[in-house]
């Protein structure tokens, strides 16, 4: 059974001090047999890709406010330009920041804000949010349906 899916590419920063950072891509999934998980898989230079799963609802929160507990913080930010604040309304954060940890440590990352939001539009075409379980219930469904049809045949 096929499922639907959004697929994106995020250029994304990761810092490694105030004054180095290195640019990263990040491929993004989201499918709707998992309709409350969004894939990240990183392409670090000179290492294997890495893959993290956020929840979709912890990505939206993010880019309009701080969100985020235990190993994925999110939150958006203005920017370094002159008179830029950490307050500003929402369509004027340039950026979301997202920091994860693990026991092997943490590592912090810059994306624009822009890309993203546009990613997550493209998720909720497929699933509005707070109707995932409907989605999955459908899928469900819809596979039961099919398998009886093969054993028909």
């Amino acid at each position: 059974m096929q499922h639907s899916t959004v697929q994106g590419h995020l250029e994304m920063s990761l810092v490694v001090s105030h004054e180095l950072s290195f640019r990263i891509l990040a491929d993004l999934a989201y499918e709707t047999a998992d309709p409350y998980a969004v894939r990240f898989t990183f392409h670090l230079p000179g290492d294997a890709p890495v893959t993290w799963f956020f929840a979709r609802e912890l990505l939206l929160d993010g880019l309009s406010g701080p969100a985020g507990d235990g190993d994925v913080h999110i939150h958006p930010y203005a920017g370094e330009r002159e008179g830029a604040s950490e307050w500003e309304e929402p369509s004027e954060r340039e950026e979301v920041r997202i920091l994860l940890r693990s026991p092997a440590g943490e590592a912090l990352l810059r994306a624009p804000s822009a890309p993203l939001a546009a990613f997550l539009a493209r998720t909720d075409r497929l699933v509005r949010p707070a109707r995932e379980f409907a989605a999955q219930e459908l899928e469900a469904r819809l596979a039961e349906i099919l398998r009886g049809r093969e054993n028909a045949g």
